[in-house]
């Protein structure tokens, strides 16, 4: 179990009052499909058997694909009980029920997982205003935000805002302890995927572990001070979650922002991201790519480039205007904050 943080809307009134009688159980869906999403439904769906209070099915809604067997991947997964094409060989549990129709999948659901790329949450958010129970609970599993001309939006707040529910964080690596601080815990599990590219530069240049570990470190320096700039009630103790630090570790030396990165610092920069995602994730989303872009966008905004030369220099390299062995210069650049 990850690290959980909670962030809390004003509801309006239960549509779901009558549901407050005894034998009511709750119903739970997953929204998103891919590796972490199917793991979400295999593990909400083992529990679901195991309690009393939650209904054995378990709906799990699915971005429609076409298989090059022909099949739809609804279908395959409904037929093997096993997402075929993101988490092949683990059966997901017969409880678990995967669904095309997004307004038909969180029908009847007070309980909502959301776990898809980040970059599908506004689409999936409209599609579902009017749609949920008012009395819905929600977590979020997404690692990513939101930026608006006024400022940046977690995706927690942001699915808050929308449904007008509250909504849960989930992240981290292992760890089972509570931490009561959303906005550090949502934004270590976004920020981590920046510094997971730079370290795949290291790797694909192969500049060796000494570099990899000083480019972790001016990483979570940064994350530090971004996080601190955005939301001054950030608190130091979450760098020290399994949220921060263990998570960056986790996926600076694994994962498939790493592995991309890598990738293309080896191309020398020849080869797009985009290019090298299709090619080497199989319809999986490169979600840190987009979150680089994000985080530029809000440190231009505020005039605040000068003071994070890692995540400036790690958005020139995957945007063309610096080659990726820019990544071991980019420390010359002037810093205020201390190591």
């Amino acid at each position: 179990m990850g690290d959980t943080a909670t962030t809390h809307h004003t509801k309006s009134a239960n549509n779901g009052a009558n549901d407050n009688q005894i034998g009511f159980k709750s119903r739970v869906s997953v929204i998103g499909s891919g590796s972490w999403g199917s793991v979400a439904a295999k593990l909400v769906a083992f529990n679901t058997l195991n309690l009393s209070s939650f209904h054995d099915e378990v709906k799990m809604w699915v971005f429609e694909e076409t298989l090059q067997s022909g099949e739809k991947l609804t279908d395959a997964i409904n037929r093997t009980n096993e997402n075929v094409k993101y988490l092949p060989g683990i059966k997901l549990g017969k409880n678990v029920i995967a669904d095309p129709d997004l307004d038909n999948a969180v029908e009847d659901a007070n309980m909502l997982v959301f776990v898809t790329p980040h970059q599908f949450i506004d689409n999936i958010c409209k599609s579902l205003v009017g749609k949920v129970r008012s009395d819905a609970e929600a977590i979020s599993l997404i690692k990513g935000m939101e930026v608006k001309i006024e400022g940046p939006c977690l995706i927690s707040t942001y699915i808050s805002e929308q449904l007008g529910i509250n909504c849960s964080v989930l992240m981290g690596a292992n760890l089972a302890n509570e931490v009561q601080d959303v906005e550090g815990v949502e934004l270590c599990g976004t920020l981590k995927n920046v510094v997971a590219i730079a370290a795949g530069f290291v790797d694909g240049l192969d500049m060796g572990n000494n570099t990899k570990a000083a480019i972790i470190r001016f990483g979570l320096r940064e994350m530090r001070e971004f996080c601190k700039l955005l939301f001054s009630s950030v608190k130091d103790d979450t760098f020290f979650e399994s949220c921060g630090v263990a998570d960056v570790i986790t996926t600076c030396f694994g994962g498939r922002n790493r592995k991309v990165a890598e990738a293309f610092a080896r191309n020398g920069g020849k080869r797009s991201f985009d290019e090298l995602e299709a090619e080497m994730l199989q319809g999986q989303k490169l979600q840190g790519v987009t979150t680089v872009r994000e985080v530029y966008e809000v440190l231009r905004h505020r005039g605040l480039l000068e003071l994070f030369p890692l995540f400036a220099t790690v958005h020139e390299i995957c945007s063309g205007c610096l080659p990726p062995s820019a990544i071991v210069i980019y420390s010359e650049k002037k810093n205020i904050f201390p190591v």
